[in-house]
């Protein structure tokens, strides 16, 4: 019966994450950041709309333990109340909201772990590695968020969430944004959170910088992070070795908002590919391949900085 009862909530855990992860990211894919890109996209709209100044200050939050920390009765209420919200007839599609709950509590209450050969019901948080402990974290973290976002709407900043990270803008002082801060800690104890406030930040993949109210991004490269790259002698068709320089120099040219950062990303691709074994003439000819297809040459031959902005601008959007 127990092994029954597991699989069940296998079941559920699996169907649940499905069934609120579209609605939940509907309902927040304007302050949910997906990837880097995502992020250098509102910066970049940012700054077109005016609000980027010489004064502008990244801030990049991190939440201490999310999956652990979110109280399971919190996160049931702000489940419910999202059901209710977006419900027809109190269902969504063919369930009942109360169904829904009951599954979820059923999730929650079969939440155990081992440790020193025991058996422990978890009865804070979510199990680690569960979609459905994700999707509900994301729903508790909504509502936990609100006041932060209007507070960024009031003050023309950036506020987005991967998670347990986030990032925004202020043009306000560190002081006041302190402030802010600690009226959201008052207001929920459950979230904790660790916050660094810098005119250079790295989030995702990204460095970000403010250079005298000028915006400047490249690829952010984690020092314990060794970059894989599929060796040219492993056993795959050919066609998967040439799309790997092709989306490489896609990725840095998304990412680098300046030619001279993209052409150091260049090499550095241009060197892991190296040790890879991949031939010095295949390197070169999917080089050539990606500028040929987008038109420009330039950047490749004289590093043409015009070139170069109208490819970003190209392929970010």
């Amino acid at each position: 019966h127990d092994n029954d009862r597991v699989l069940i909530c296998l079941y559920s855990e699996i169907f649940l994450n499905d069934l609120l992860a579209p609605i939940y990211l509907n309902v927040a894919r304007e302050v949910t950041f997906i990837n880097g890109i995502d992020v250098i996209r509102k910066l970049e709209k940012h700054v077109l709309d005016g609000h980027f100044q010489a004064t502008t200050n990244f801030i990049v939050i991190d939440v201490t333990d999310l999956y652990r920390m979110i109280p399971r009765e919190g996160a049931l209420h702000a489940l419910m109340r999202l059901l209710k919200k977006h419900s027809d007839h109190g269902k969504i599609g063919t369930l009942s909201i109360d169904a829904i709950m009951r599954m979820a509590r059923l999730v929650l209450d079969t939440n155990c772990f081992a440790y020193d050969n025991k058996y422990y019901k978890q009865t804070r948080g979510g199990a680690m590695g569960f979609t459905f402990t994700q999707a509900l974290a994301n729903i508790y973290m909504h509502e936990w968020e609100q006041d932060l976002i209007q507070h960024q709407v009031v003050h023309n900043g950036i506020y987005g969430r991967y998670i347990d990270d986030i990032f925004m803008t202020t043009n306000q002082n560190r002081d006041a944004i302190k402030i802010q801060f600690e009226k959201v800690a008052k207001k929920n104890i459950n979230i904790k959170i660790n916050f660094e406030i810098d005119t250079s930040v790295n989030f995702f993949d990204v460095t970000i910088n403010n250079e005298d109210g000028c915006l400047k991004t490249y690829l952010y490269h984690k020092t314990t992070a060794e970059p894989y790259i599929l060796p040219y002698t492993s056993d795959h068709p050919r066609h998967v070795h040439r799309n790997i320089p092709y989306a490489a120099l896609l990725r840095a040219a998304r990412i680098c908002s300046d030619v001279y950062d993209f052409n150091r990303e260049r090499i550095r691709i241009d060197i892991s590919l190296l040790l890879n074994n991949y031939p010095p003439n295949f390197i070169r000819k999917q080089f050539d391949r990606f500028f040929q297809v987008n038109n420009a040459m330039p950047v490749l031959d004289e590093s043409n900085s015009q070139v170069y902005h109208r490819l970003h601008q190209q392929l970010l959007h």
